[in-house]
């Protein structure tokens, strides 16, 4: 399965309650609200936190950090990645993807997750990438049965004792109805 290729660039998408959906870059104005989401305490094994993400972004700039927004109130973070260094070796493997996703305990389950993994899809098209790579910790709590059921599929590698996982980003439109269907972040 691949997500669909229809738009460049990520735009506001209908949330369950009828709203949109968008990311925001994170700015002063947010960045409190970035701060205070919080996974579920049995996730957080699998996945750093909204502050050190931010940290981390400082020191990396091909960090692409951003707030999930349902109807102005935050529901979640991401934190994407683009045209890395995979082996830090000069360039021998160069992959883009989603380094951090942290939807809001009481949010979970609305669709967010699928929503973040979509747009960090759009914006990898966008500047012309056609695989989106993601690592997860596995564990009965961890993201694992989310990204397999996005379609992503383990490569096999292991990353700071983490799955990589990857999806293919082709150009091939998936069916609304097939997404609408799952229950997933």
């Amino acid at each position: 399965m691949t997500l669909p290729a229809s738009s460049p660039s990520p735009s506001p998408a209908p949330s369950s309650s009828g709203t949109s959906l968008k990311l925001e870059e994170i700015t002063r104005a947010n960045v409190e609200a970035a701060l205070a989401i919080q996974v579920r305490p049995e996730q957080e094994f699998a996945v750093s936190s909204v502050a050190k993400s931010l940290a981390e972004a400082y020191v990396y700039p091909e960090a692409w950090p951003r707030l999930i927004v349902d109807d102005g109130r935050p529901v979640g973070f991401l934190m994407a990645f683009f045209d890395i260094d995979w082996k830090e070796d000069g360039g021998s493997l160069i992959r883009s993807g989603l380094w951090r996703l942290n939807i809001a305990a009481a949010e979970q389950g609305r669709g967010y997750g699928r929503f973040a993994v979509e747009s960090v899809a759009a914006e990898i098209r966008r500047r012309g990438g056609k695989q989106l790579y993601v690592t997860w910790h596995p564990g009965a709590h961890g993201p694992e049965n989310f990204y397999l059921g996005l379609g992503f599929r383990d490569t096999g590698e292991r990353s700071e004792g983490e799955t990589v996982g990857v999806l293919e980003l082709d150009s091939r439109e998936l069916d609304s109805r097939e997404l609408d269907s799952r229950e997933l972040d």
